[in-house]
């Protein structure tokens, strides 16, 4: 079945090579697959793997298993990381011959950097020498299943190919249903095709037609093909090829990802857990950050405090200097904020990317430096709040303290509640963005990140995250209490305060989650856009009592503008209680007692029908300057109708019950 094109609809695994130079890597896959892994003339005439090489084949259970074969010298440590980056398990190969080589020991401090855990330790060229050296030593470091084999003459490939059907069907079945991150590991141009990219589909599912997102802009997909035959769609696993529409070859470099839309946050400051080969010292302060096929300058911005001369003083080396080149941007604050560290070497620190890149919370990756080890990270916050103030890197390492611990089988992760108390106030589909929704909206969005056991035995999980908010909005319920606390404060400052100002003086991003909270803080109530509480300060209730005397003897005679403030009824009294019901405002500067419009349109009814606007202001007792929005206001209530410029007459609505039954003139 080598080199066989796998049965269309066959599930597809992918996998990686690792091991130091020369050990048989390619030779390996190529005896597996009958294909060539190494593409370019060079590789061949050296014999030596410089780039990423890709290969598949079908396994005796017709599982399809593709290959993604990487380099071993260390001059190609970028190009071997970013085809391990974004693969679940490895083939790592080492030579009987040779045993444990520098390279071998780096790629193996890759593979546990990245949280790989399942793999194959195949020892190669067991013609040569006898395989039990090499495998002893491998012993002392590598825990996974050994098998033994000599490429040249095929010896093993039968336990080999056995072995790797056990390997990939113990993998976790990749989640069909997830937002599409695809790093590109390869990218060129067919003629009358266009550009066309590569990489590693680990989750999630693409269709022809399909719109992602490329370097923060739409693109669609034109053409797939998958293991050199064109189809229609391709889930999870896949080793994938898209022809994308429209798109410049330099738009679609390695490193770059299509990505889903809305489906992920790209950020250019994370903040960290550092685990494997961080060591007891300070990290260094640049560094290279390796995630899928991407790799990135970036600055390391430590929370603890520096011991002993300048952090990271040791082995900058390239690596620093690269970054320095990048002109990677300076981290928030300084850098003497009490430490996240926790025992072991395990701390958390904020990095700051040269470039912005698409990240979730819990992502692994690794940071490399000239003359350090390996550093393993984990993503704890893609959206961290920036470091202002005195003590803002105290504080904040206090809140990554529970999430740095070294141990990793007992290190904890924040889930969307933890972010949601560092943030105050979040939208549901930005943590859903982050990897941190809660269950039930991660569902409804068509990404359930359970196992698919668990997801068939118990349904859709049913637990929301409990917590207040409106619309998109979520926001904190200590939070929520504390802007309650608040918001009635400020309304019993400022009564009848509009609904935009209490949202800035709140520092609230929407409108809607002010109105939410009045509802959920009785008597507070809104009301044309302003927010009231329960009655109104007793000085308006003392002025709408002058009030109310001076309109005693003539109810219609509204006071002059300028007299209402000399009643204690200023613009604001005045709109206070108005929305408290407590007086009737016509216009501005024309207040009258509630219910005078009422009383008006009885008076009116009895005038001979249809009346004027004198009629009516001699019938009333007031002026031109009160009748006139007096008798708008009636025809807004239908009271009255207005039959001409002149006329009007009181409606059935207007009139008394019981009253004089006095004809309505005619239009």
């Amino acid at each position: 079945m080598t080199g066989d094109r796998p049965p269309r609809g066959a599930g597809m695994y992918v996998i990686a090579t690792a091991g130091h130079v020369d050990h048989g890597k390619s030779t390996l896959v190529r005896a597996l697959t009958g294909i060539e892994p190494d593409r370019w003339a060079e590789e061949r005439r050296r014999g030596m793997t410089i780039d990423l090489g890709f290969a598949w084949t079908t396994l005796p259970s017709g599982r399809r298993l593709a290959f993604v074969d990487v380099p071993g010298h260390e001059r190609f440590v970028t190009n071997m990381l970013a085809g391990l980056g974004p693969v679940p398990a490895v083939m790592f190969v080492l030579a009987a011959d040779q045993g444990w080589q520098a390279q071998s020991q780096e790629h193996w401090e890759a593979i546990e950097a990245l949280g790989v855990e399942r793999g194959l330790l195949v020892v190669t060229r067991c013609d040569l020498m006898d395989p039990a050296l090499a495998v002893e030593e491998a012993r002392e470091r590598v825990a996974w299943p050994v098998v033994t084999v000599a490429g040249s003459t095929g010896e093993g490939l039968g336990e080999l190919r056995a072995a790797l059907d056990r390997l990939v069907a113990g993998l976790p079945v990749a989640d069909a249903r997830a937002p599409v991150r695809l790093w590109i590991d390869r990218a060129f141009t067919i003629r009358g095709a266009g550009t066309v990219v590569t990489g590693t589909l680990a989750a999630g599912r693409l269709r022809v037609g399909d719109v992602l997102v490329l370097d923060g802009e739409r693109v669609r997909v034109k053409g797939l093909q998958v293991t050199g035959e064109a189809v229609e769609s391709v889930r999870a696993a896949a080793r994938v090829a898209v022809n994308l529409r429209g798109v410049e070859l330099e738009r679609a470099s390695r490193g770059k990802a299509l990505l889903t839309p809305g489906g992920w946050v790209e950020t250019s400051v994370a903040d960290v857990r550092l685990e494997t080969g961080a060591g007891s010292g300070e990290p260094p302060r640049e560094a290279v950050l390796h995630i899928g096929s991407a790799s990135v300058p970036v600055r390391v911005r430590p929370f603890g405090p520096v011991h002993g001369g300048t952090a990271g003083g040791a082995g900058m080396g390239s690596a620093a200097g690269t970054a320095h080149a990048a002109g990677v941007p300076r981290a928030h604050g300084t850098a003497h904020a009490a430490g996240a560290a926790v025992g072991g070497g395990a701390r958390a620190v904020r990095l700051v990317l040269a470039r912005a890149l698409p990240l979730r919370v819990g992502d692994r990756a690794l940071l490399r430096c000239s003359g350090r080890p390996i550093t393993g990270v984990v993503v704890l916050d893609v959206l961290p709040p920036p470091l202002r103030g005195r003590g803002a890197g105290t504080r904040r390492a206090a809140e990554l303290a529970p999430f740095a611990a070294s141990d990793r089988a007992t290190a904890r992760m924040p889930d969307a509640a933890t972010v949601l108390g560092w943030r105050g106030t979040v939208r549901r589909s930005e943590l859903v963005a982050m990897g941190l929704g809660p269950l039930d909206v991660q569902v409804a969005m068509g990404h359930d990140p359970r196992p698919l056991d668990a997801q068939v035995a118990t349904g859709p999980d049913p637990r929301p995250l409990e917590v207040p908010g409106a619309g998109d909005w979520l926001v904190d319920a200590g939070r929520w209490k504390e802007l309650g606390e608040r918001l009635g404060a400020i309304v019993a400052e400022q009564p009848g305060i509009p609904v935009d100002a209490a949202r800035t003086a709140l520092g609230l991003p929407a409108r809607e989650l002010v109105e939410a909270l009045v509802r959920a803080c009785p008597p507070l109530r809104v009301s044309d856009g302003r927010i009231d509480g329960d009655g109104v300060p007793d000085a308006v209730a003392e002025a709408v009592g002058r009030l109310r005397e001076e309109l005693a003897r003539a109810p219609y005679l509204a006071p002059e503008a300028a007299r209402l403030p000399e009643l204690g009824l200023t613009r604001q009294a005045v709109a206070l209680a108005a929305r408290a019901g407590l007086v009737l405002r016509l216009a501005d500067g024309i207040v009258l007692l509630p219910g005078a419009d009422v009383a008006a349109a009885r008076v009116l009814a009895r005038l001979p029908q249809p009346f004027t606007a004198g009629d009516a202001r001699a019938a009333l007792g007031t002026n031109r300057r009160v009748v006139i929005p007096l008798l708008e206001h009636l025809d807004r209530l239908r009271l009255t109708r207005r039959l001409d410029e002149r006329l009007r007459v009181v409606t059935g609505e207007g009139r008394e019950p019981g009253g004089t039954g006095l004809e309505e003139g005619q239009p």
